[in-house]
């Protein structure tokens, strides 16, 4: 079946507790595209959550797996300049660049929004 709109995700991820990314943020998004809930999703590595996943082994594997399934990544390069992260970040594979413009085009526009 044809949808009239692609229905499209934003998964902004703010929050600096691994937990919350493991059993929340990750396998929401994850699942969102290897079960076909969404179109797309892009998820935002914005704050702390940057400085956590810079350091973090096993939430950088879990990025490379929700890449794998289609999930587009994204950081705020403020937020990760600011931590010193931007490098690593790159390096994951995300698109780390200023998000003010992209993500208010977003929330005004046709994308749902999830923060966590």
């Amino acid at each position: 079946m044809n949808k009239a709109k692609e229905d499209s995700l934003l998964v902004v991820w703010t929050s600096g507790d691994k937990e919350v990314a493991l059993k929340m943020v990750f396998m929401y998004a994850r699942n969102s595209m290897k079960k076909a809930w969404w179109d797309r999703v892009k998820l935002v590595v914005w704050g702390p959550s940057s400085n956590l996943l810079a350091q973090d082994k096993e939430l950088q594997e879990q990025v490379k797996i929700m890449q794998d399934f289609g999930v587009e990544m994204y950081a705020c390069i403020t937020c990760a300049d600011m931590y010193g992260v931007t490098g690593a970040l790159q390096e994951l594979g995300i698109e780390v660049i200023p998000m003010g413009v992209p993500l208010t085009e977003m929330l005004k526009g046709e994308w749902k929004t999830i923060t966590f």
